[in-house]
């Protein structure tokens, strides 16, 4: 066997998660001659909201390469919770979206059992979905596990990665699509506030691709930044309130209500570096525009700005290694700056 991995995209989510990454991926699967659309982390305690052909759709554990016919496949570094993942499924197909063929699961992906959603119920110190990813996670880690390759209902999706990406004589070329983001990651992230597996481009490499296979990663930002659990993010201020509310920043996997603040621009560069990130997609422009207020913190500061354009130009300057990319609320990439 030999590889014919020609090259791998990656999607980040570089702050708390519900950037834009759904979005991205969608644009780029539908517009890039991708021939595999993989998860790489993750369950359904995240959920991706796609507009296709006038219809809103929300994926949570099913990748969104298959909305444009893509193979598609849940990556070994997920967790699933297979009633959830027939329910998807078949709320795909009711929207007439062609799933046949399309859909796979590594097979050693680590299934979510009913005693893992009983354990997460009782959580209120880290304010997660309760949807069972870190007792998952956690029996994953503990070597008592149950894999998907064991599950009779799933054999028909199962697949070895491996094979499937090391001995095709058909040229590979993969984009991965994550869940949640840098500042949630179980190492990198405001540890207890994480989620249980790992968020960045190195869980992507993990998922059975060469480090050298990377071509791109694009790094998924608000212009503003949001925050769904338990502890405390947002500042006592009414403007926040108003972010929200022109954002629509509630949850799509469980509508809660995002705390907001101001962009942290230290924080955004230290995962930009970490990930390696090549294109830097910044979205939710029109919120602050609407809002008519531009502000981030750097440093122990909070920063100002006039107008959109000096904060734009801020921006620029300060992440001069970068492609940025800056959108409304996002349908696509959005425009090169």
């Amino acid at each position: 066997m030999f590889s014919m991995i020609e090259y791998a995209d990656v999607i980040v989510d570089l702050q708390s998660g519900d950037s834009g990454k759904g979005k991205i991926a969608s644009h780029l699967a539908e517009s890039e001659s991708y021939t595999h659309v993989v998860r790489y982390n993750g369950s359904n305690n995240a959920g991706h909201t796609i507009i296709l052909n006038d219809k809103k759709i929300v994926t949570h554990s099913i990748p969104v390469g298959v909305l444009h016919g893509k193979k598609s496949i849940i990556g070994s570094g997920c967790a699933l919770n297979v009633k959830h993942f027939f329910n998807e499924l078949e709320e795909l197909n009711s929207l007439g979206i062609k799933t046949e063929g399309l859909i796979k699961i590594a097979s050693n992906v680590h299934v979510i059992t009913d005693a893992h959603l009983e354990q997460d119920s009782f959580d209120k110190r880290i304010g997660t979905t309760n949807r069972g990813n870190g007792p998952a996670y956690r029996d994953k880690y503990d070597r008592k596990g149950i894999r998907a390759f064991e599950v009779k209902e799933l054999q028909n999706y199962i697949v070895d990665i491996y094979e499937e990406f090391y001995s095709s004589t058909d040229s590979i070329k993969i984009l991965f699509e994550g869940a949640q983001g840098f500042n949630l990651d179980i190492d990198w992230g405001d540890y207890p506030y994480v989620t249980s597996s790992h968020c960045t481009v190195g869980s992507a490499v993990m998922n059975g691709v060469a480090a050298q296979k990377i071509r791109k990663v694009y790094g998924a930002a608000k212009i503003y930044e949001t925050y769904v659990g338990a502890k405390k993010f947002e500042p006592d201020d009414v403007v926040f309130s108003k972010i929200r509310l022109l954002g629509n920043e509630f949850g799509a996997t469980t509508g809660r209500a995002r705390q907001c603040n101001w962009l942290d621009v230290d924080n955004l560069k230290k995962a930009i570096d970490i990930n390696g990130v090549t294109d830097l997609v910044i979205s939710k422009i029109d919120v602050l525009r609407r809002l008519g207020t531009w502000k981030v913190y750097e440093g122990n500061k909070k920063v100002s700005f006039l107008n959109e354009e000096s904060m734009i130009n801020f921006l620029k300057d300060k992440f001069r290694s970068v492609k940025i990319y800056i959108s409304d609320s996002p349908s696509n990439i959005g425009t090169l700056i």
